[in-house]
């Protein structure tokens, strides 16, 4: 009676000729014999390192690696920590004694920690009186001082989010007393601090206001107002500009004037392009005002330049 099978290699059905046959046809049965012959060279081929590793007790970084079953930059970690000690024999050899990587696992033994546990592995007496050493020298650097979140939130003008996750970020010693959170006030301090007092600064310019007073986009502006330590503020995700240190500096007042000319006011009284009045600027020493994006030019220096083109033949 014929029966169907299903091909140990293909896996497709076929209709046997004895209970003995496994393959549906003769490729298939030699294609198996080949994959069990590739797999056999395989494992060889894996094994072979490590038995060659059996019967050697200095062993290189990339040895070592294969014989822990983990990674050779991992090997350079276990060195560089002092778990693992090594020998460098040259700039390109260096070695690592079986026997010290047997004595590593030995001295690290695992400590199970159940879940909800809050007990830690015993540590020896000699590890302990460094760590009392630390404690008390930083009892000096003990915080003592904290803002509640409420209080930040009204002084800085931030939200909620944001100053956990700043805090967290900057490594800013957080207190949590009765589910409220609070900060350590000479870190935030730090943090949100200032180089020079804005309470009695009352005029303030958003981003774009300065933007559009000054002619100037936004990275210009940070980096101009970093250059020139222009008091800023941050409230609710938004920069502010001190208006009074802006128009000190930028000197506003000076478009309106009428000591000095607009490039655009130039060419329309002079009929010249844009690039004749750069060339005469420079040759004939006019004096320039830079305000913003726009270059202001005396009035006199013009005038006075365009009466000696007129005169000559």
């Amino acid at each position: 009676m014929k029966t169907t099978k299903k091909c140990q290699f293909c896996g497709k059905p076929f209709v046997t000729r004895s209970g003995m046959q496994r393959y549906c046809s003769e490729a298939c049965q030699a294609e198996a014999k080949r994959a069990r012959v590739t797999q056999k060279n395989n494992l060889f081929k894996v094994a072979l390192p490590l038995m060659e590793i059996q019967h050697q007790e200095y062993l290189t970084f990339s040895k070592a690696a294969t014989l822990m079953g983990c990674s050779r930059q991992y090997i350079y970690k276990l060195v560089a920590t002092g778990k693992l000690k090594a020998s460098r024999i040259s700039n390109r050899m260096a070695f690592i004694r079986k026997a010290d990587i047997e004595r590593m696992l030995e001295g690290n033994p695992y400590h199970r920690i159940l879940p909800g546990s809050t007990s830690s592995p015993k540590k020896s007496a000699s590890s302990s009186k460094p760590a009392k050493k630390e404690i008390r020298e930083n009892k000096n650097d003990e915080v003592l001082d904290f803002y509640s979140g409420e209080e930040v939130m009204s002084l800085y003008k931030v939200k909620q989010s944001w100053l956990y996750t700043s805090a967290k970020r900057n490594h800013i010693p957080i207190c949590r007393i009765a589910g409220k959170n609070y900060y350590s006030k000479r870190h935030i301090d730090e943090f949100f601090g200032v180089s020079v007092d804005i309470s009695e600064i009352t005029d303030w310019l958003l981003t774009e206001e300065a933007e559009a007073v000054f002619g100037m986009k936004p990275s210009a502006l940070r980096a101009y107002a970093y250059r020139h330590k222009i008091p800023t503020k941050r409230e609710y995700g938004r920069t502010y500009y001190s208006k009074s240190h802006l128009n000190g500096l930028r000197r506003t007042d000076l478009v309106n004037d009428e000591r000095y000319y607009t490039v655009e006011q130039v060419q329309q009284i002079y009929g010249l392009s844009s690039a004749n009045i750069c060339h005469i600027v420079k040759v004939k020493h006019i004096e320039k005002v830079k305000v913003g994006v726009k270059n202001l030019l005396l009035r006199s220096d013009v005038e006075r330049v365009m009466a000696e083109k007129n005169k000559q033949p």
